[in-house]
């Protein structure tokens, strides 16, 4: 049973992480279902992630080349890589601050349901806006630009709100075309899942155990390969579609998971 449960949760994560549906909170009602969802099941959820922002990686190798390559001399390449760092610091900020206050109190499916449904109301009011496009490609992203696009990351603290969807919405409302928006809110996965990895792991490093190398490396490999195609298959939706049908998502499944609380089908943690 374990390792069914190692490849589900492998899956979602990889799934969820890039669509604007909160990766984090499929992960909390999925850990809880599944009951893996002590400090143990902490731990390999945020090595899942390591293992969908390595799709990323791969997915935009030559392009993180160039700009390992180009950082000294070229000069978009170094003013991407600035955006990318401003973007960053918002969230990284106010997670250091309040991370750990927020996780005590809204790391639980009912607050996970209610940010699903405010976040797809949030996202049917964005789609039905007029988009002034000011902003076609990353390379054309101001500082000022990243930084409210970093600004939009931070409301993802909140479980259930969707890094992806609060930057990739977010983009839109400031200006950037929706592929510009999406392929900003991929780059910027790198450092933030890189760093929030990182800090997770090393305050809970009494956790790990040599035993459990299998079971991260088989989770990691499925979200991996889950997050690859989830990457490709939404940049050929996004040529075509708005992110309407994400919105619904969101909406029916913050209601199930309430209705199912209320009528005592599932005793989810208050």
């Amino acid at each position: 049973m374990l390792w069914i449960k190692v490849v589900i949760l492998g899956a979602v994560e990889g799934f969820t992480e890039f669509l604007p549906i909160s990766s984090t909170g499929h992960l909390i009602v999925a850990g809880q279902l599944l009951d893996f969802n002590d400090e143990k099941g902490k731990i390999f959820e945020i090595v899942i992630q390591t293992g969908a922002m390595l799709a990323i990686v791969w997915e935009y190798r030559v392009r993180f080349a160039g700009l390992l390559t180009g950082i000294t001399h070229d000069r978009t390449a170094q003013k991407f890589v600035l955006n990318l760092a401003i973007a960053f610091m918002p969230a990284a900020i106010l997670g250091l601050l309040f991370g750990k206050y927020i996780k005590a109190a809204l790391f639980n499916p009912v607050s996970v349901a209610i940010a699903f449904i405010v976040g797809g109301f949030i996202i049917l009011w964005a789609e039905r806006r007029q988009h002034s496009i000011t902003v076609q490609s990353v390379d054309d992203m101001s500082w000022t630009d990243a930084l409210k696009v970093g600004c939009a990351q931070a409301f993802a603290l909140i479980p259930g709100t969707s890094r992806s969807g609060a930057t990739i919405i977010g983009g839109m409302l400031f200006g950037l075309s929706r592929r510009a928006a999406t392929e900003f809110s991929f780059f910027l996965a790198v450092p933030t899942l890189i760093a929030a990895g990182a800090y997770d792991l090393f305050k809970n490093r009494a956790l790990l155990d040599a035993s459990d190398i299998g079971m991260f490396a088989v989770g990691m490999l499925v979200s991996f390969i889950c997050a690859f195609v989830c990457v490709r298959w939404l940049l050929r939706y996004i040529a075509t579609h708005d992110f309407t049908v994400f919105a619904w998502y969101r909406i029916v499944f913050g209601l199930v998971v309430l209705a199912t609380g209320y009528f005592g089908v599932v005793s989810w943690q208050a």
